[in-house]
């Protein structure tokens, strides 16, 4: 029998949100772990909230909806609570129901510096790794570290030299994309900065490759199930990995209480003076050396040939093909988790950014490592 189009809804509807959510679905097991997490910082988002005053979002609902856009690869906080104000799928992941209006976008841009200045973001992160140990998912000794480079929401024609007088800058409305002709001129970090992202850098990836303006995102991993440990975000330079990478094993020492034995890493790490450094923070840690002769006796050459001796052990070997583990999290977190190239602009709230995406990486790793 054939059916009739409905041409009139009815004025009232029951709708059990619950019952809609197949009960295999992933989202099922990541916002248990979620929930379980956030309500082990209630202390933490009471402090950083005041007890008069009209009642704000919940600190909760806006890390899950951050959470869902690194998930979802949602491009930004606009098409997210328009996501939010369509799909009963996210209002459930939320708490919200059906009647419920969807929160303003500009919410996100309000509370950012909030959630910075008590680095709730960064709690959440470490709630989830601590929820990973303590499942046993987590190597205690082996780990590894790798940066990778976040292109900036800069543009290259916001490029501008640092000395330019303030009366050379472009008056009224003008076009939208203007030209910027750069033949015959030298742009470097010394000459030039960027007027829309001044911490943004110059960097290449190599000989032959092009300039961007960019980042640098960290990670170490540990090498049992390639789950990340610690993140961070540095300017653009053949510094920053070093550099981060003694604040990450800080990092993890004080938080996690982890120290682990071995640690590996690429040829950019091979830097004298940071192996030196290293020593104090890992025992048998497995840099890979550059070829060619080292010359001189200082303390840096010792310390870089007592690190390719090490490369002929069978250690090191297995220290560098787990290592490759580091460049699948690097993958997801900058496509789908939408970091290679950033809409916002300052290091912190790229930071932001790419913690969250960090959480959801290891949130869906748990979930599979859990049910197989």
């Amino acid at each position: 029998m054939r059916g009739r189009e409905r041409l009139q809804g009815a004025v009232f509807y029951a709708i059990n949100v619950e019952a809609l959510i197949p009960e295999d679905h992933p989202l099922r097991p990541i916002k248990e772990m979620v929930d379980r997490d956030l309500l082990d910082l209630h202390r933490e988002f009471s402090k950083a909230y005041s007890k008069a005053g009209r009642p704000s979002i919940p600190p909760e609902t806006l890390l899950k909806a951050m959470l869902l856009q690194a998930l979802y690869s949602i491009r930004s906080e606009r098409q997210l609570v328009e996501r939010i104000r369509t799909d009963l799928l996210f209002r459930w992941f939320l708490d919200l129901s059906p009647e419920d209006d969807a929160f303003h976008h500009t919410v996100f841009s309000h509370n950012r510096s909030r959630l910075e200045e008590h680095g709730l973001i960064q709690r959440f992160f470490d709630g989830v790794v601590r929820r990973a140990m303590d499942a046993g998912l987590t190597s205690d000794d082996h780990f590894t570290v790798d940066g990778t480079l976040i292109r900036s929401h800069a543009s290259l024609k916001s490029l501008s030299p640092i000395e330019r007088d303030d009366d050379d800058e472009p008056k009224g409305r003008g076009p939208r994309n203007r030209g910027v002709d750069f033949r015959g001129t030298r742009r470097s970090n010394r000459t030039h900065r960027s007027r829309t992202d001044p911490e943004a850098l110059l960097y290449r990836k190599g000989d032959g490759q092009p300039a961007y303006l960019s980042h640098t995102g960290h990670l170490i991993t540990e090498n049992r199930n390639g789950l990340i440990m610690a993140v961070s975000v540095d300017e653009a330079s053949g510094m920053a990995e070093r550099r981060q990478a003694l604040t990450m094993l800080r990092h993890m020492r004080h938080r996690h209480r982890i120290r682990p034995r071995t640690l590996g890493a690429d040829k950019g790490y091979d830097a004298g003076e940071f192996l030196l450094a290293l020593e104090s923070w890992v025992p048998d840690a497995h840099v890979a050396i550059r070829a060619g002769p080292i010359k001189g006796e200082s303390e840096g050459a010792l310390a870089r040939k007592c690190m390719r001796s090490r490369m002929r052990r069978k250690g090191y070997k297995l220290s560098q093909r787990h290592r490759k583990r580091v460049e699948e999290a690097f993958g997801w977190v900058k496509t789908i988790g939408g970091v290679a190239r950033v809409n916002v602009v300052g290091r912190w709230k790229i930071l932001q950014r790419f913690t969250m995406a960090a959480a959801a990486f290891n949130l869906i790793r748990m979930t599979r490592l859990c049910t197989e």
